[in-house]
């Protein structure tokens, strides 16, 4: 397997939604195939970095069209089906993977993501550990009083490989232990050492069999032998760095834990340490890649866990990563090529992307032609605050370009070599009207993109808007997708969305009808107008991220459409609504996440004549649904709205909103006569005041604890 060009040059700022879909299908389809090889048949056919590529390209496809986010998508996985021969173990707490970090930075903002989540000012004491991430097979091993009774491969996360008996056959792990907690599984890395799978290899020669391509495939191969004499015969080993379901804690923070682990016979990796923060985690990682070539094993980055336990369990998980621990994976390749050229391309906010257009080079295994160059501050040697980076060296058409992928799969260029600038080479001047209509592109303060002002006349914003409108998370038409669109916009069929739903009165019938279309036929023309005639009755939040509002996405649709409940209720309050004053426009700002910037785009959207009689036209044709909320029944504060002000102190205000909102309650960021309760912390001030004189409900963080606690 290698990895297909057409996906691996993929730059996603360019992507319509069209190519989007086709790009998360067959990277599905690829990573798939990837995780069988490397998890099922301990064969990987393409490198590490090369997964890390794939898997991040899907990731951020996800994070740009949030509604094309496949129910199969890889993000959601983790490893691979148990493969046929071994028994199957469901892991009584999932091995999930780790998110990772490819930079310094990325590094500094996993620390001010943990620190944001608890609570922590900047200055607070927050250590962690770091140590080294093992290229190996990861294994479970579950002890009851003591004796080991099973173990397992992670498989798919949830269910792993029944690999007890060939477990027993590694010297590094024991089977039995003394002092430890009832139930214990204790998880680690299999792996091999350079000296070992050298003279594995060369003993597999001897005997004409087998040789393995690097040291984790042959532990993998030999772990996963059914016959376990097999197993017994290859010289694995173990380190343990974390544990699955324990009936008794082993300390109060990973440290301890570890070294518990140490004193019960587990080998732990000594390089493993105790960090400050950041700087330290840094340093530490820099001397682990400066001593990697001599360790004797392979490892490919360096592993963080926020080292008290008690807030790791604070932070929890998302679907398939903890938030408490991050894997900092050692760099990719650089490479040096020319730029050929600079695309302007035109989004659905208007917004006009550069994009490098490349002679072709291998980077990190995979060949490049395109890369992003982010805006034309970036061509120029500026940053997003105006501050000069590359030494302030422009980037020029015809010159010598440094680019990178490392984790950010889409390809970047990073710098410029002006020694070997062509002579003749002059600046790039970005343009100043739209390349696809000709109106003005202006940049407002403080934006760091030029964006178009044609709107609806601007044919890439127009068309770019219908697809969004028929995307999975908006309209989700059978039958209409990208493509077609793309089609019925250039006949002029449709040239917004209340178009679409008038495509049967007008082209249903007569001369020029869809059937008679290349392409069409009787029964896909009636499947498709059928479909559009489902998806007249559709959700309130649906609507709203159909219209393709800026800075309106789906999270913030499902919260604008709870608030206001229905179309109507909306409607008249974005009518009322008056940028910086009045009721309206408090409440509007005064749901919780809602900021000026975004209830401005909305109103102004509103406010705005020629697209407010689209959407008239639109919603004309249309049942709009009220919005559901979820069943709370029993929940003491289902339908309130609450407010949070002050400082909380035994939770942070990310994790009361959260299960505020998961009880039923509306949470809002100011006091009116709305306000049901405000609950209030040190600090209080002016909020506390408000609610005083409203005759509010107040409660302080203990009250608002024990009339949720238990829910």
């Amino acid at each position: 397997m290698t990895l297909k060009s057409d996906i691996s040059e993929l730059c996603v700022d360019t992507l319509n939604e069209e190519q989007a879909r086709t790009a998360l299908e067959n990277l599905a389809a690829q990573l798939v195939a990837a995780n069988t090889a490397y998890h099922t048949n301990d064969a990987p056919e393409i490198s590490d970095a090369e997964f890390d590529l794939l898997k991040r390209l899907n990731a951020d496809i996800e994070k740009r069209f949030p509604n094309l986010k496949r129910s199969d998508s890889p993000s959601d996985q983790v490893g691979a089906a148990v493969a046929a021969g071994f028994g199957k173990i469901t892991h009584s707490v999932a091995m999930l993977s780790l998110s990772n970090a490819f930079s310094d930075e990325d590094v500094q903002e996993f620390d001010g993501s943990v620190r944001k989540y608890l609570g922590l000012a900047a200055d607070a004491s927050l250590s962690f550990t770091a140590e080294p991430k093992i290229d190996g097979l990861s294994l479970s091993l579950r002890y009851e009083n003591g004796i080991l009774v099973q173990a397992a491969t992670r498989g798919d996360g949830s269910v792993g490989e029944n690999v007890t008996a060939n477990a027993r056959t590694i010297s590094d792990v024991p089977h039995e232990i003394t002092g430890a907690p009832e139930v214990l599984e204790v998880r680690g890395e299999v792996y091999m050492s350079h000296a070992d799978f050298a003279a594995l290899n060369a003993r597999q020669e001897e005997r004409g069999g087998k040789t393995f391509a690097n040291p984790r495939n042959a532990a993998a191969g030999s772990l996963r032998q059914l016959d376990a004499e097999i197993t017994r015969s290859r010289p694995l080993r173990f380190f343990a760095y974390a544990w699955g379901s324990i009936s008794a804690p082993l300390g109060n923070t990973q440290w301890e834990s570890i070294e518990h682990l140490s004193k019960l016979g587990f080998s732990t990796n000594p390089l493993t340490a105790l960090c400050a923060g950041p700087t330290e985690m840094i340093n530490h990682y820099r001397d682990i890649e400066a001593q990697r070539a001599g360790l004797g094993y392979d490892i490919d980055g360096v592993v963080y866990k926020v080292n008290d336990l008690a807030l790791q369990n604070r932070l929890g998980f998302r679907s398939t990563t903890p938030r408490w621990a991050i894997a900092h994976k050692f760099p990719a390749e650089l490479s040096w090529t020319r730029l050929e050229g600079i695309d302007i391309q035109v989004g659905r906010t208007g917004a006009l992307s550069p994009v490098a257009r490349l002679t072709p080079v291998t980077v990190g295994g995979v060949v490049v032609s395109n890369a992003t160059l982010h805006n034309e501050d970036y061509i120029k040697g500026l940053d997003s605050k105006g501050q000069v980076i590359r030494e302030g060296k422009d980037i020029r058409i015809g010159d010598l370009v440094q680019v990178y992928r490392a984790g950010d799969v889409i390809p970047k260029v990073a710098d410029v070599d002006i020694t070997k600038r062509l002579d003749g080479v002059t600046p790039f001047e970005f343009p100043q009207t739209c390349p696809q209509c000709g109106s003005d592109a202006i940049r407002e303060p403080g934006d760091a993109v030029r964006r178009c002002t044609g709107g609806l006349i601007c044919p890439a914003q127009a068309v770019e808007k219908l697809k969004h409108f028929v995307s999975r998370g908006a309209f989700d038409i059978d039958g209409l997708g990208a493509k077609q669109v793309e089609q019925f916009h250039t006949d002029g069929w449709v040239t917004e969305p209340a178009d679409i739903f008038t495509l049967q009165e007008r082209f249903g019938s007569g001369v020029q009808q869809l059937k008679n279309r290349e392409g069409w036929g009787d029964k896909s023309a009636a499947g498709l107008f059928a479909a559009i005639d489902a998806k007249r009755k559709i959700p309130l939040a649906r609507l709203l991220f159909g219209l393709g509002i800026r800075h309106v996405g789906e999270s913030a649709s499902n919260m604008i459409a709870l608030h206001y409940g229905t179309w109507a209720a909306l409607e008249q309050a974005m009518d009322a609504a008056q940028p910086q004053e009045g009721a309206a426009w408090d409440d509007l700002v005064g749901i919780d996440g809602m900021g000026a910037v975004m209830a401005g785009s909305l109103v102004g959207a509103f406010a705005q004549e020629a697209e407010r009689a689209s959407i008239n036209r639109l919603v004309a044709q249309l049942d709009v649904q009220e919005a559901v909320r979820a069943d709370t029944s029993g929940s003491p504060v289902a339908g309130k709205t609450v407010v949070f002000t002050g400082t909380l102190e035994k939770m942070t205000r990310a994790e009361a909103k959260a299960k505020a909102e998961r009880l039923g309650a509306k949470v809002s960021g100011s006091v009116s006569a709305k306000t049901d309760i405000l609950v209030a912390g040190p600090g209080a001030g002016s909020k506390e005041k408000k609610a005083i004189e409203l005759g509010i409900q107040i409660l302080d963080e203990d009250g608002w604890l024990g009339l949720v606690d238990g829910l």
